[in-house]
């Protein structure tokens, strides 16, 4: 398979048009599919703006991991992203099948990107949306949460997957949000989360938006469950400004934002770290229209724009914005935005691209023009921190023994695991699928094989490591496949862990 870099232009290294501006060294990756074709728009674009970027071409994606290398990244590509600090990525295509990990993910959280943000914008009436006022924009955590992808098959009907949300992780993310909000003007961070089901990860988000907006008294905010948070996002999103919320529903509602805004295709998005960045569009690689010229670039365009504001370039970042809407409200139109009604003339992938340099220079007549001068590399994370709590004083009071058993009836089971029990360590309670069982379950509800079986401390009782051996090996002897345990922590008092449904 040929590489994607063989038919690069001749000479992507320019001199710079902006005088004694410093050249910044930028990793690019082509990636798959569209990937080549809007990238190359968007170089044409910089280049003719006067940017003044060296660009390092690195490989990613499909070609890579059919080389099996399972990554998908080769290490001479780590070090050009380690030491250019800078990352313009296209999108990329995971081959389908097990065995191969997302290249996005991969590269967020070995890299430390632990800020998403994602502009929502509507260009109307210029590209079709039901909500003309809409300006949100989103901002994901990118490091933790479900996206951790330790999963594992611990019965023949459960898998799990682990939900890791951490204290450092989430205040990074509030504070950048906070920030971000202050340094461009908004009004208003919104946290969502689902805190009234998953009390735990999901309550240590809200716990920690409140402590961080209390040091913002300039910046409103307000908390909604992600369901009616996202309910409202897509029915009223001129009430959000700036959304702060945990990974996946930042994933998810990013791009409905993106499309109530008007189209996915135009959403740029920059990921954020202490030590390095990373710039792209939000969509994927979409093969089924790849080598036909029609892609449109402008989600890479505007997170190229994102780049030339992180790196310092906002009069540039301004030029190639501007051009880009006053060619959008002239109805010059990809396939993707086209509408007889609305637009003067479909183009492919290189024609938008000559239309946005032809119109460098000038501003939009309707759109409202951008001012990035004055706001030079405001999405960088200077100032963003965290505090780690003091040491709480942390008790072991019980264990949670997870079993793989075919039996159907709680009351036998439980009565079986009583005498696994201790004077420290007595059977307290089982679930399944999280709901209790046992003692006194309803008969009405649906067991699988997969059983959490509590052990708890009589109140005040200490225990030993040992002890929570002993009890394993007693469970054995019983005839039982342990399969996992979660120890029960007290952290200064108060439970570590959640109560069964029911109990």
């Amino acid at each position: 398979m040929p590489s994607i870099l063989d038919d690069m232009p001749a000479s992507l290294l320019h001199e710079s048009t902006q005088g004694h501006a410093v050249r910044v060294p930028v990793t690019v990756a082509y990636g798959d599919g569209i990937g080549p074709e809007i990238m190359k728009a968007t170089l044409r674009i910089l280049d003719a703006a006067g940017a003044a970027l060296d660009y390092e071409p690195i490989e990613l994606g499909e070609a890579v991991y059919l080389r099996g290398i399972t990554a998908g990244i080769e290490p001479e590509a780590w070090e050009s992203i380690r030491r250019n600090r800078v990352l313009l990525k296209a999108p990329i295509t995971t081959p389908q099948g097990g065995g191969y990990k997302s290249m996005n993910v991969t590269l967020r959280k070995t890299l430390g990107l632990y800020a998403n943000v994602r502009p929502a914008v509507a260009y109307a009436p210029f590209v079709r949306t039901r909500h003309p006022q809409m300006d949100v924009v989103i901002v994901r955590e990118n490091e933790e949460d479900l996206y951790g992808g330790i999963e594992h098959q611990q019965t023949d009907e459960v898998v799990q997957c682990l939900k890791l949300v951490s204290r450092p992780g989430c205040e990074r993310i509030i504070r950048h949000a906070f920030e971000y909000a202050r340094a461009n003007g908004r009004r208003k961070v919104t946290c969502m989360t689902k805190d009234n089901i998953m009390k735990k990860t999901d309550g240590l988000f809200h716990q920690v938006f409140d402590e961080v907006a209390a040091q913002y008294p300039d910046v409103a905010n307000e908390h909604l469950i992600i369901d009616i948070g996202a309910a409202r996002l897509a029915d009223t999103p001129e009430m959000f400004d700036v959304i702060v919320t945990l990974n996946l529903y930042g994933d998810i509602i990013s791009d409905i934002a993106a499309q109530v805004a008007g189209s996915v295709g135009l959403a740029p998005s920059a990921n954020i770290g202490e030590h390095a960045a990373m710039f792209e569009a939000i969509h994927g690689s979409a093969p089924q229209i790849a080598r036909q010229g029609i892609a449109n670039p402008s989600g890479l365009l505007l997170s190229a724009v994102m780049m030339l504001v992180h790196v310092g370039q906002p009069q540039v970042a301004e030029k190639i914005h501007n051009a880009w809407l006053r060619t959008i409200e002239e109805g010059i139109h990809t396939a993707d935005i086209y509408a007889e009604t609305i637009s003067s003339r479909r183009v492919g992938t290189d024609e938008f691209a000559d239309a946005v340099i032809e119109r460098l220079g000038l501003l939009p007549r309707m759109l409202a023009a951008v001012r990035y001068a004055a706001e030079q590399a405001k999405s960088k994370p200077e100032g963003i921190s965290y505090t780690r709590p003091i040491a709480a004083t942390k008790q072991l009071v019980g264990v949670d023994v997870f079993l793989d058993w075919r039996g159907t009836n709680p009351d036998e089971l439980g009565e079986k695991l009583r005498a696994a029990g201790s004077a420290n360590l007595s059977l307290s309670m089982i679930t399944n699928r999280g709901v209790k069982v046992w003692p006194n379950g309803m008969p009405e509800t649906f067991c699988t094989d997969h059983w959490r079986c509590r052990f708890h401390a009589p109140v005040d009782a200490r225990i030993a490591p040992e002890e929570m051996l002993a009890l394993l090996g007693r469970v054995h002897a019983l005839g039982f496949d342990f399969i996992k345990t979660e120890h029960l922590y007290t952290f200064n008092g108060k439970a570590g862990y959640s109560l069964g449904q029911g109990q």
